[in-house]
């Protein structure tokens, strides 16, 4: 059972791998997308400018490269098992809130938003395999101690 654990959180990994090395290597294109879907609220606008001002760079750009950043950084981590909780934890968080921020199906009719739905329960289901990550943990576990009688 381990090395099918092993082999699943590897492959489960390379989406994540794979999805924010698209996101670096098309910063432009993906600053692009987020720019039409995310608005800098006003509270935080004078520090984005500051943010902005510094790096030379605009917010979206910003979070194009975090959130590709974050993709890749969390795939390996849970890849190689190391910190693999904190970084499900990280990626569910991140799978929730581009979900309602980029999937707006409930704005949609019935036949066009079929493909916005499908796509948003996916990643309801990659939430859920990242929770399996959370709670299965480090080390396992007999099957005896987890499931009991049942």
């Amino acid at each position: 059972m381990p090395a099918f654990v092993t082999f699943g959180r590897i492959l489960f990994a390379v989406l994540f791998v794979y999805t924010g090395a698209t996101k670096l290597f098309a910063i432009q294109a993906t600053a692009d997308f987020i720019a039409t879907k995310v608005v800098v609220p006003e509270v935080i606008a004078p520090y984005a400018k500051q943010v902005e001002t510094a790096t030379a760079m605009t917010t979206p750009q910003l979070l194009a490269m975090a959130v590709g950043g974050l993709e890749v950084i969390a795939g390996l981590m849970i890849a190689l098992n190391f910190g693999a909780r904190f970084f499900a934890m990280l990626l569910i968080i991140y799978v929730a809130v581009s979900t309602v921020l980029f999937y707006d199906f409930w704005n949609m009719a019935a036949p066009e938003n079929a493909k916005m739905l499908v796509d948003a329960l996916k990643n309801l289901s990659i939430i859920g395999a990242l929770c399996m990550i959370i709670g299965y943990g480090r080390t396992t576990r007999p099957a005896e101690a987890a499931y009991g009688d049942v």
